[in-house]
């Protein structure tokens, strides 16, 4: 009687963990040979719920992306608005200068963004912030175009010669010194911590693609030097007003291009994040497919289980009964 009722509580538990979970408790005992087939099933059913995860994940960081690239473009918008004024002589020097310096202060806090602990335009190179501060005290940038108009015209910005610089060695300036700067190897040694690459993940089973954007792409470099050349050179006291009304219309010429090439950057982060999400959807009616397959082999009767937990439970109250009836028998009373 004690091995049956053992029996019977082991039987008890097996079928309360069906009720439970809907599924056979010894997948091996109940399906035998076909018990691969149910391996399969789990195997790949978990690949791509864990795609579907990565996934959630890929979509927050592109609509961060895509959140971050509109910022930008209305940062190019707002300078692009202060430079007619500019270019016409008609606004004074320091607030085109603190124009350009609010859309470098703007543009570097919008590109060192981070969700989840990465830098989002920091290409593969997530830990580490993207663009330097052209603004902060030290910067090799700001250091390297100091640098740069010095070996051009042998005097600082600042020195009562730079009255004498003409429009035209200002262009010749800005084409031949500048440029290369921001457009060649100067961006990445004095500008950008980001890396050319992107990074690539794999958003269904047999489909990769690019879900990041890097702050070297030509948009956010044009947007970086007008700012630049219009905080740093139209904070010269001396310089003749042609020399600065070059350096605005370069600049607005920039800025137009850059909000250009930063729509085509948006447009391909909303492609991207749209395959994603198509890929995430095609992925999740397969998810639903292998589970559909694993309750059919692996599923229960809730009503059969319902009544074998009912019947072990009668079964196992009548033993315990029993058993407390027959601890009370005793030789003494049979006797008396």
């Amino acid at each position: 009687m004690r091995t049956q009722q053992g029996r019977m509580q082991a039987d008890l538990v097996k079928a309360q963990k069906e009720l439970d979970s809907g599924r056979v408790a010894d997948v091996g005992l109940a399906l035998g040979t076909r018990t691969a087939q149910s391996v399969t099933f789990a195997r790949d059913l978990d690949r791509l719920n864990g795609i579907v995860d990565s996934n959630a994940l890929i979509t927050s960081r592109l609509t961060s992306t895509q959140n971050a690239l509109g910022q930008l473009v209305d940062t190019a918008q707002t300078l692009l608005a202060a430079l007619p004024s500019a270019v016409s002589g008609d606004m004074a020097s320091d607030v085109t200068r603190d124009s350009g310096t609010a859309a470098l202060q703007s543009m570097t806090a919008i590109l060192n963004t981070s969700v989840n602990g990465e830098y989002l335009f920091a290409g593969t190179n997530t830990d580490v912030k993207p663009i330097d501060d052209f603004t902060a005290a030290g910067s090799p940038a700001k250091a390297a175009l100091d640098a740069a108009f010095l070996a051009h015209f042998g005097f600082a910005q600042d020195d009562p010669a730079a009255a004498g610089i003409t429009a035209t060695d200002m262009d010749d300036f800005i084409t031949d010194d500048v440029m290369p700067q921001f457009m060649g190897a100067g961006w990445q040694a004095n500008w950008s911590n980001a890396t050319d690459e992107r990074i690539v993940s794999r958003i269904a089973l047999n489909e990769t693609t690019e879900t990041s954007v890097s702050a070297n792409n030509d948009g956010v470099k044009k947007l970086a030097m007008a700012a630049a050349i219009v905080s740093d050179l139209f904070s010269s006291p001396t310089m003749s007003a042609d020399a600065k009304r070059t350096v605005a219309s370069r600049a607005f010429s920039l800025v137009g291009e850059a909000v250009s090439d930063l729509g085509q950057v948006q447009s391909q982060a909303g492609i991207i994040e749209n395959r994603v999400l198509q890929a995430t959807d095609r992925m999740k009616t397969q998810a639903d497919l292998f589970d559909k397959h694993i309750s059919d082999l692996e599923g229960v009767d809730y009503y059969e289980v319902s009544n074998r937990i009912s019947d072990l439970t009668d079964h196992i109250q009548t033993s315990l009964a029993l058993t407390a009836r027959i601890h009370q028998l005793s030789l003494l009373n049979y006797l008396t």
